[in-house]
């Protein structure tokens, strides 16, 4: 399998800690710009009730889950709240001429 760069869209789309869903070749992901303005790409599901974490809530560097309110650390994946117990996959991202980007 080939690592690929995909465009999520223009990070000035997204305001500081917020999120927003984006869809690509069948798969979820959430696109998160966290406390310190920095955009974040990680998998779009929680592990936990499957629930869209672009649904969610966001402070600094953690997501909070819609469904169950499990939270994940948007920089390592790690989920740092229960539910929620596997971490999330997050992908390296950049911000290429005002774009996210992300690698998968």
């Amino acid at each position: 399998m080939t690592e690929r760069w995909i465009s999520a869209g223009s990070a000035n789309d997204i305001a500081v800690n917020d999120v927003r869903r984006f869809d690509c070749d069948g798969n979820t992901y959430a696109v998160v710009k966290s406390g310190d303005g920095k955009c974040h790409v990680i998998d779009g599901l929680c592990t936990h009730g499957k629930a869209h974490l672009a649904d969610g809530f966001v402070d600094g560097n953690t997501i909070e889950c819609p469904k169950h309110n499990g939270r994940f650390d948007v920089v390592s994946g790690a989920a740092v709240a229960t539910p929620a117990r596997v971490a999330i996959r997050v992908y390296e991202t950049v911000e290429r001429d005002g774009q996210v980007e992300f690698r998968v």
